[in-house]
């Protein structure tokens, strides 16, 4: 979150949504396409859908809503665009996984690259459909010098994921060390390449992260709380076990669990939950079903990010409802369509688990 608001603070982000438009700003809804196309970008920096909606949230809201778009669709086409930060690396979620799986974080982040982009290509054909029955403003496209003159302007902003990525890949850094990296390059990039980030502005900065992220940290607690019970009443062992005896193949038992994590993802918080369930689950995946270790990572972390929008917790839900002051049943009403693709993605990839592995091949 303090990357992301440094960037936010710095010109950053608004560079990145200005590369963005470079791609997608002329079609009808042109600034849905941006948005995005935007987060997308965003997600190979940050890692964290909390981070990423709250930070987005300020940038996209606002300026959809002041070219046209409803405040609901603007909310739910940035929260949906906080899906692909778990899942393009680097991502909060393999890194947890991979810590406690004892997988090499690395392999993840190469597994979730065709993940990532089947649900961002999947977003922007929600929107295409979605288009032609609803009247979104039409953009404009930057003119041959523009589109150069913003890609050239953009290009600094790379380099806060190659801090994040090469770090971890190159052995140089853990994940924390990589994050603190990243703030550091976000704090250099914004200060003298931009040159739009004064040093009067850290406590402002300061004071924004460390509010929002009480936000996530309440949210977090409080299904921690919950699945402390969930541990004590001994409910993963009592599902581990039924499902062993429920069947024997494996894509009925990915089946059984997509559809029992997604009801997990909706009470308890990512990170809690992958902490619970996969010493749980891993084992019975791979010695019993003789599922790919990396496999199963990227459906647990699929199924739980899907959870991050969907009631009663629904965190992403309760953060960009809480950035942009929109009721949280019109954001999910809104999202649903964004929803029934991650759906699909998931199912795409239960029953074509090499499309996962085939970087790693």
């Amino acid at each position: 979150m303090l990357t992301g608001e440094l960037m936010n603070k710095g010109g950053v982000t608004r560079r990145l949504v200005a590369m963005a438009s470079i791609f997608a700003g002329g079609f009808k809804g042109g600034l849905a396409y941006v948005n995005l196309l935007a987060n997308t970008m965003m997600a190979s920096i940050i890692g964290s859908a909390a981070a990423q909606i709250s930070i987005m949230s300020q940038v996209m809201v606002p300026e959809m809503e002041k070219h046209g778009y409803s405040k609901e669709f603007a909310a739910a086409t940035t929260a949906a665009g906080g899906l692909l930060s778990p899942i393009i690396p680097p991502s909060m979620l393999f890194v947890i996984y991979g810590v406690v799986a004892q997988i090499a974080i690395g392999d993840m982040f190469i597994a979730g690259i065709i993940p990532g982009l089947m649900l961002s290509l999947g977003f922007f054909a929600m929107i295409t459909i979605l288009g032609l029955w609803q009247e979104y403003p039409r953009g404009e496209w930057p003119s041959p010098s523009d589109a150069i003159r913003m890609t050239i302007a953009g290009l600094p902003a790379f380099l806060i994921p190659i801090v994040i990525i090469g770090g971890i890949l190159l052995g140089l850094a853990s994940p924390t060390e990589s994050a603190a990296l990243a703030t550091f390059t976000a704090f250099l990039v914004g200060k003298f390449i931009y040159k739009e980030l004064n040093l009067k502005d850290l406590p402002d900065i300061l004071e924004r992260t460390a509010i929002n992220s009480a936000l996530v940290i309440f949210l977090i607690a409080a299904a921690n709380v919950f699945g402390w019970i969930i541990i004590y009443e001994q409910v993963p062992q009592s599902i581990a076990g039924w499902l062993t005896e429920l069947t024997s193949d494996p894509l009925v038992f990915i089946l059984v669990i997509n559809l029992m994590l997604i009801g997990v993802g909706m009470i308890i918080d990512g990170i809690a939950a992958m902490i619970i369930i996969v010493p749980i689950l891993l084992p019975i995946a791979t010695i019993n079903y003789g599922i790919d270790p990396i496999v199963f990572g990227v459906i647990i972390c699929l199924n739980l990010v899907l959870g991050l929008l969907t009631p009663p917790v629904g965190a992403g839900l309760f953060i960009i409802s809480a950035m942009t002051k929109v009721s949280i049943g019109k954001i999910f009403r809104t999202i649903s369509p964004f929803l029934l693709v991650t759906v699909i993605v998931l199912l795409i990839l239960s029953l074509q688990p090499g499309l996962i592995t085939i970087l790693l091949d």
